[in-house]
């Protein structure tokens, strides 16, 4: 009878172990992919860095096409973390500088120099992506939707017109992008009167009858 009571303990200790291996691994492959080195986006070049080898990658993710759809959804969970809490109180204009101010500090960070860098290494065309990771393809999809939920979310109480909050939810990444890449280039623009500009139009378009 002892023997049958203390049968699940190795078993959850080893799922435990088994969790803590595969955050690891979805780090070190964000770190990777965030330097943006030659060769980075690499399941193979990750297994190395981390000590760990090819097969211990597919034990944990099944392919590249899995490893690849599980970092994406690593940072999407935590991009979800941080937009989670909305001010109910707050006026339309704190809910758009909020979000503004959030994505451009946000898009330097590791999490999105490592996304920016995977997509950029994918396919570009749908078809080729969905026939080649499709899982990969699958959980970019995912974001779309998600972030659209996210900002459906932040501007939920005002009124605001829903296509006006899809509009602008796919305006806003591509829109950041540029501003974070202005930065990160040394523009000679002032990238916070540009910030305001973008919340002041931005408000106009989402308060108007």
């Amino acid at each position: 009878m002892p023997d049958v009571a203390e049968s699940p303990t190795p078993a959850r200790r080893s799922n435990r172990r088994g969790q803590a291996t595969r955050r690891n691994m979805l780090e070190a492959a964000i770190r990777s992919l965030a330097s943006g080195e030659p060769g980075s986006v690499s399941a193979n070049r990750i297994a190395k860095d981390i000590g760990a080898t090819w097969g211990a990658v597919q034990y944990q993710f099944g392919d590249a096409d899995g490893f690849w759809a599980a970092v994406l959804h690593r940072t999407a969970e935590r991009r979800a973390e941080t937009f989670a809490t909305v001010d109910e109180r707050a006026s339309l204009r704190d809910r758009v500088t909020a979000i503004v101010d959030t994505l451009y500090h946000g898009l330097a960070e590791p999490d999105s120099r490592a996304i920016e860098n995977l997509r950029a290494a994918l396919p570009r065309d749908h078809a080729e992506l969905e026939r080649l990771y499709p899982q990969t393809a699958a959980e970019l999809h995912s974001w779309g939707q998600s972030w659209l939920e996210t900002c459906r979310t932040a501007f939920g109480g005002l009124g605001v017109d829903p296509e006006r909050v899809r509009e602008v939810a796919t305006l806003l990444p591509g829109a950041m992008r540029g501003l974070v890449s202005e930065r990160q280039l040394g523009s000679y623009a002032d990238l916070d009167l540009a910030r305001r500009a973008l919340t002041n139009a931005l408000v106009a378009y989402l308060q108007a009858p």
